[in-house]
């Protein structure tokens, strides 16, 4: 019941979360257009996945084509690297940690631990 529970805490903070980033991604695309920006640089970026369910995996690459200047492309069969176009960037492990550590963290969290696996005192997996 607690792990339900700390999963559908997860799942609110994941929404409130992608929320913020849809706005402040809608902004960022917004100054880019109107700005006439003559630098962008789109590029195509393999970020490796640590989600273990097509669920999770599947929710991930939903948020990133929901979010303004990104679209996932394709999931290698190994199912280990999400392909994302994005609208410009810096460089691609900043993407990375991007989506990493505002999104995949908080899936990983609304997923809970995979059958077997080890759980800590805190309810991370161990």
């Amino acid at each position: 019941m607690i792990s339900l529970l700390k999963r559908l805490g997860a799942f609110g903070l994941l929404c409130g979360v992608f929320i913020i980033e849809l706005v402040k991604a809608s902004v960022d695309v917004t100054v880019a257009v109107l700005s006439n920006k003559q630098k962008l640089k789109p590029a195509i970026v393999a970020v490796p996945l640590d989600l273990r369910t097509d669920m999770g995996i599947t929710t991930l690459a939903n948020i990133v084509s929901l979010t303004p200047g990104t679209t996932s492309l394709h999931i290698s069969d190994d199912r280990k690297t999400l392909y994302v176009h994005v609208l410009d960037r810096e460089s691609d492990e900043d993407v990375i940690r991007s989506i990493k550590d505002t999104f995949e963290t908080r899936v990983l969290a609304v997923e809970g631990p995979a059958p077997g696996e080890a759980v800590d005192k805190k309810g991370a997996v161990a």
